[in-house]
């Protein structure tokens, strides 16, 4: 599976960074399965994600939208599952054409949609240990550090 990383952030600048040093070990074609629960700092952590990939882009939650994309050195797409019920209504709204766009995407909410992913993800965990502390714990790729 490839080394499994563990990271302690204690504000929101520390997760965004985080997210920033983690696009390193990117390319294209990487599915990013986000796991956390509501306030863990997802987006914070994908916000320095698309930093990282090169995004000038303000990055937004796309609860609402279902998917938002960013232009960098790799394009990303960012995807919030909070309102999908299954894997079945990611397909429907086009996964499989975002996966060949060869791009970065990254998906929030992911176990609303395990059935999408193939084994190849890289897994992130944000845990929520105080009101600004996280654990990042990223699993399924080769870095050494993040």
């Amino acid at each position: 599976m490839g080394k499994a990383l563990e990271l302690m952030t204690h504000s929101v600048g520390e997760t965004e960074s985080a997210g920033e040093s983690f696009a390193q070990f990117l390319t294209a074609g990487t599915v990013v399965a986000l796991y956390g629960d509501l306030g863990a700092g997802k987006t914070a952590f994908v916000r320095g994600l698309a930093r990282g990939l090169g995004s000038q882009s303000r990055v937004t939650s796309p609860t609402f939208t279902i998917v938002n994309e960013y232009e960098g050195t790799l394009p990303l797409f960012h995807f919030d599952m909070y309102r999908l019920g299954s894997a079945d209504e990611l397909f429907d709204i086009g996964w499989e054409d975002y996966l060949a766009r060869n791009g970065v995407c990254v998906v929030e909410w992911s176990e609303n949609v395990r059935d999408a992913f193939d084994g190849s993800e890289i897994t992130v965990r944000i845990d929520k240990l105080g009101d600004t502390d996280r654990r990042i714990t990223a699993e399924g790729f080769g870095g050494e550090n993040i």
